[in-house]
């Protein structure tokens, strides 16, 4: 087992221990279909979150990473500790951002830029930073890719132009996009316990889309629109996508940003790798008017990604950080 360092396992939140409900209709979408661009919509309306097969990333780029990932977090703490601490971007051991969030977690995160993921590759693989670099930057183009194409076919699908509307955003050159790569430790003491552990706490995206792969370990959960979690059955071929507070908002609330957190698996280590796809820091957020209805009134006040990420970053992760830009309700945080 791997040994995560403090703060202690009696800080993380637990949760009552339930035989895991896999929800049964949790979109597939083929993307080589002709009626994938009309079923994403759906999708993005009513859940959230879908996956995407079909979608044209190697396997050995999927494999790749994963093997360096594994490698690297098998590696003993004080030598994975070279890689931090995360500030925010590096070596991650149990903490998640700066407001007292924690989980049964490690992590590595990058901007997700050449030249960045190439400097922190040499504290990450010593022996041979060049295979990380390449691993993660092959892969990353992929899911990039992978992103751009889901958001030009929900564009048409919504019948509106240009295409590249949302997909343009993560291909400026100063996209603020990021990318994790998340661990999470067996944990036989759940057992005992007679409960599960949280890894990842509930929360929103952020930023417009994020696609989400992991290896072949339940955990993930999302809430359903009446507030009751449903686990995801792991599929390891396929990607998860999930929409973002930016998307929600650039729609006018008609795709849904969803809640979702990960719970820690008693013997299983779970890896997981998912893309943040993110405007520049200067891009503004607004409802587009080509999307509203005639007459429609936006939902929300217009505010720069830097205005939003900023907010989102000294909030805790079950916050509802829309509510601050929300026109019609209260600026209370919802907890």
């Amino acid at each position: 087992m791997v040994v995560l360092s403090q703060p202690a396992l009696d800080q993380i939140r637990f949760v009552e221990n339930q035989k895991p409900t896999f929800y049964p209709v949790i979109p597939a979408i083929d993307l080589s279909k002709p009626e994938s661009k009309t079923l994403l919509v759906k999708a993005c309306e009513e859940f959230g979150f879908f996956k995407v097969v079909n979608h044209g990333i190697p396997l050995e780029f999927v494999d790749g990473l994963e093997a360096e990932a594994v490698k690297f977090f098998s590696l003993p703490q004080h030598e994975k500790e070279k890689a931090g601490p995360a500030n925010p971007f590096g070596y991650g051991n149990k903490r998640i951002g700066p407001n007292g969030d924690v989980g049964w977690l490690e992590y590595l995160l990058f901007q997700t830029n050449v030249k960045s993921i190439c400097q922190r590759s040499w504290a990450i693989s010593r022996e041979n930073p060049k295979v990380f670099c390449s691993a993660l930057s092959d892969y990353l183009s992929a899911v990039k890719k992978l992103a751009c194409e889901v958001l030009e076919s929900l564009a048409e699908g919504l019948k509106v132009e240009p295409r590249n509307v949302f997909s343009k955003l993560l291909m400026d050159e100063e996209s603020d996009s990021i990318f994790r790569l998340n661990h999470y430790p067996p944990c036989p003491e759940l057992q005992a316990l007679g409960c599960n552990l949280t890894g990842f706490g509930e929360h929103t995206d952020p930023q417009i889309i994020s696609i989400l792969r992991s290896n072949n370990t339940s955990g993930l959960q999302i809430s359903l629109n009446d507030g009751s979690w449903v686990s995801v059955p792991p599929d390891h071929n396929s990607f998860f996508v999930i929409v973002g507070d930016s998307l929600q908002v650039m729609t006018n609330a008609r795709f849904k940003s969803v809640r979702h957190r990960v719970l820690a698996n008693s013997f299983k280590s779970r890896v997981s790798m998912i893309y943040f796809g993110a405007p520049a820091l200067r891009e503004k957020i607004a409802p587009l008017p080509v999307i509203m209805e005639k007459g429609e009134e936006s939902l929300y006040k217009e505010f720069t990604w830097c205005e939003y990420k900023k907010s989102a970053y000294i909030s805790r992760l079950a916050d509802n950080r829309l509510g601050l830009f929300e026109k019609t309700k209260s600026k209370a945080l919802i907890h």
